[in-house]
This record gives structure tokens, sequence and C-alpha cells, in this order.
């Protein structure tokens, strides 16, 4: 129960007054003491000995029965022309009702709002097998700096000059991510650009970086980037023998596990601290992604750490976490 800020009386004080009363104090003293007028004491005192106890709480101001209430084939005839799309005083002026009774009957029905007309279709999870039958990439684009930044310290002078180092500025960087679908199991390397040599060199680095871990990669998802569209990314997977799996285009959550790893990576990784240069931030992004992968529940795995889904022996995992 939400008792009002400026409410005299509470249950347990609305029992003491009762009480006093009760005692053989005069309603109108009891009603001074209190801070409310006679008459409110009269009305709990006679409330206590109809209910007991249970008289003293609150009750809905609503009434019990309507004098005029909203005839049924009204109702249906507004919720019939809501699903049409109607407006809701478009509504009002076709059925001769005001637009307080329609915005009602249409909270009560749950079509408020336009897209309650079309609910979200649900989502559809999935997840492979085994580790390597599929690794998801993206990339992060974010930008250098030499000192930290406004999110920190607050000082926003000088944040908007121009980026690009042909403007003078320090220029970006491109956080290049691969995540296995199966295990989330997750690689990330910074390179200069977003250009198809960077692409390829990080497809290369990430195979090679899971086989260490006894993982054959099969499938690479990525969306409908320049680089992943171009000839040297397909001729790097047919010589890697990778079948190369494209997003339905403006559909980026096909590509979720990559898009969520990036939103974990930001949050924990690179807004996580005080950085004094983006160097600096990126020679921590290595213990991050062993932090990620050896240590880290993840909520997607029943909480359980990615490396743990390898199911390594004892001695493998000595080995490789040396």
């Amino acid at each position: 129960m939400n008792i009002h800020k400026n409410a005299r009386l509470t249950p347990l004080g609305r029992e003491r007054m009762v009480q006093m009363m009760l005692s053989g104090l005069a309603p109108e003293a009891a009603a001074r003491a209190a801070g409310v007028c006679p008459r409110t004491a009269r009305k709990w005192l006679a409330r206590y000995r109809a209910e007991g106890r249970t008289g003293l709480t609150d009750r809905s101001s609503r009434p019990r029965k309507l004098r005029r209430p909203t005839p049924a084939g009204t109702v249906k005839r507004i919720i019939a022309l809501r699903r049409a799309r109607w407006t809701g005083k478009h509504i009002a002026c076709e059925t001769g009702v005001s637009p307080a009774t329609v915005s009602r009957v249409l909270k009560r029905a749950g079509l408020s709002r336009l897209k309650d007309l079309e609910p979200a279709a649900p989502v559809r999870r999935y997840e492979r097998k085994a580790p390597g039958e599929m690794i998801h990439i993206d990339i992060k684009k974010l930008g250098r700096f030499e000192r930290t930044g406004h999110r920190i310290t607050g000082d926003r002078r000088g944040q908007s000059a121009p980026r690009g180092r042909k403007q003078g500025g320090y220029g970006w960087e491109y956080v290049h991510v691969a995540i296995d679908d199966h295990s989330r199991l997750s690689f990330a390397q910074i390179h200069p650009n977003e250009k198809a040599v960077s692409a390829v060199a990080h497809l290369k680095a990430a195979v090679a970086w899971y086989r260490k871990l006894g993982v054959k990669v099969e499938r690479v998802m990525t969306d409908n980037g320049s680089c992943y569209r171009s000839h040297a990314f397909a001729k790097t997977c047919k010589r890697l023998r990778l079948k190369h799996i494209r997003t339905k285009p403006y559909t980026p959550k096909t590509n979720g596990k990559a898009e969520r790893f990036i939103q974990t990576a930001m949050r924990e990784w690179a807004y996580a601290r005080a950085y004094e240069t983006s160097d600096q931030r990126a020679a921590d992004l290595p213990l991050w992604t062993h932090l990620y992968n050896w240590h880290r529940p993840h909520g997607g795995i029943k909480d359980k750490t990615p490396i743990s889904r390898l199911g390594l022996n004892r001695d493998n995992l000595l080995r490789l976490h040396s």
C-alpha cells in the first residue's frame, strides 16, 4: 500500500486513535491528538466496530457499480476500429463517445500503442551443437585519444576537434572480434582500418587461435560490410575451407552473438576504467579477453565459462592456461 506523503494517519495510527476512543476518550479529543477532524475519528471507529482491524486499511475509491457503463457493443466497435488502425479521436467521433472513454477501453484491451496491434515476432534463438561449427565476426570502430576522455573527467574541451588524422586528429582504430557460436570463446584484435586486408588478417589469426585450442572452424558469419564482400575475403575463406554466411541486410540480430560480445567489451573493457591513452586501452584488450574466456561466467551458457564448453581435461587446461 502506498501512503500519501501528506497523510495524517496510517493503519497503525488509526488503530491507536480508535483504542483511545474505546478507552473512554471523546472523539473530539482523540481527533485533535491525531490531527484530524472528529468526523474522521468517528468514521474509523465505526469501521473498526464493524470489521475489526481489517476495516482500518485503505480502500479503492472506485465505485462498485458504474451508473452508465460503456455498452458492450460500443466496446467491441472501438476495438474493431482500433485494429483497423484508427486513431483514438477518430474512433471517438465515429462511436459517439469521449476520447477519454476510448482511451480507457483501449488500455484495458492492451491496444493503446500502434505497435500493440502487431506484436513482435518471437525471438528465435539457436546454438550450434559443437565448437567450431560457426564463428561470428564483426567490427567496432573506436576513436583514438592521447588523454583521458570527458566520460571520466567531465572536460569536453577539444572534443569537437576533427577525429581524422588528415584533419589533425588522433584518428580511429577498429576492434575486429570473433566469437564461437557454441562455446562463446572469443578472439579480438585491433587493426588500423576495416578494409579487406585487416578483415583477412583477423580471420586468419582467429582460425589459428581456435586451432590452438583444438577447435576446427567450419563456418564464419559476417554482416554485409564491404570488407566481407571483397574477393580477398572470399579467397581466404575458400583457402581455409570455410563456408561464408552473410546476414540478411539490415538485420543485425542475425549476428547477435557478435553484437552482444561487442556490447560487453565496451562496457567491461573499453569504458570500464580511465585509460590515459588509446594505446593503454589496446594493451588491456588481451587481458580482458582472457578473463572473458577463462574466468567470467556467461549468462548465455548457464553461467559457465566459455572454456568449459570445450571439455578439456586438466592437463590440457593447465597447458593452455600457462
